[in-house]
């Protein structure tokens, strides 16, 4: 499973948790199992928010902490934290109505469910953008590496460069969903079905070819020594591909 099917999953459940908090809440007896309930859940779903939707995470975590410095406890300043201490709002503006710290307690809760559920659609945008970056991250220090590794091995450094490249086409290949025939393609085998369906031009295509050629007299010809140059070429070549093909 992978980290966008297994966030969505755990979503879900946070989600189906809270129709067990309203009933533990609503039985005014149960306030401490609701609680140790009820700290789980925000442990959990309060780094869900902050990791999908760190705009709304104040907002989140309002629903649950007091303010320190609020003049009275109503209503309109009631918190879970409050109810977890056995607290109750005043009910001088609520006589009559059917509006005690259980009910209260309720609603913040369903506030915290809507803000969780809105997380849904930010799941797929979200997770990816990360394993983007650090994708990205990872390439440039193997990049690095690889300018270092020339001055030891121009064949390693050029294969090293070469895998970046293959792995990078894999990646663009695989966010096209474009069918590879081959279960282990070499560069050449990614570089024709990504121009033959236009995602990038032909002299982009030759630029890869010719980087692919490299690749291959510094993985497979040993009768052949790879130059500085060329080494070069390869490792900078690479850089400016993972850089603009998406």
């Amino acid at each position: 499973m992978n980290t966008i099917a297994e966030t969505k999953k755990h979503l879900d459940e946070l989600l189906a948790d809270v129709d067990v908090l309203e009933k533990l809440a609503m039985d005014g007896k149960q306030i401490p199992t609701f609680g140790a309930a009820y700290q789980r859940w925000y442990t959990k779903a309060v780094k869900l928010v902050e990791l999908l939707g760190a705009d709304r995470l104040a907002e989140f975590s309002s629903l649950y902490l007091a303010d320190p410095k609020r003049k009275s406890i109503d209503a309109s300043t009631y918190r879970i934290q409050d109810y977890l201490r056995g607290l109750a709002p005043r009910h001088d503006a609520f006589r009559g109505v059917a509006f005690d710290h259980q009910n209260l307690a309720i609603i913040l809760l369903f506030n915290q469910r809507h803000i969780l559920a809105s997380m849904k659609a930010r799941i797929d945008e979200v997770l990816s953008d990360i394993v983007g970056h650090l994708f990205a991250e990872l390439q440039d220090s193997e990049l690095r590496s690889a300018s270092k590794l020339s001055k030891i091995s121009l064949r390693a450094a050029g294969a090293l460069a070469g895998v970046v490249l293959e792995r990078h086409l894999q990646r663009v290949a695989k966010n096209h969903h474009i069918a590879i025939g081959k279960k282990d393609p070499a560069i050449s085998d990614l570089n024709e079905p990504l121009k033959a369906h236009g995602i990038y031009d032909v002299p982009t295509w030759r630029k890869i070819q010719l980087l692919a050629d490299i690749r291959n007299l510094c993985a497979h010809q040993k009768a052949t020594e790879p130059t500085n140059v060329q080494v070069a070429e390869l490792i900078s070549g690479v850089a400016a591909i993972v850089k603009t093909v998406f």
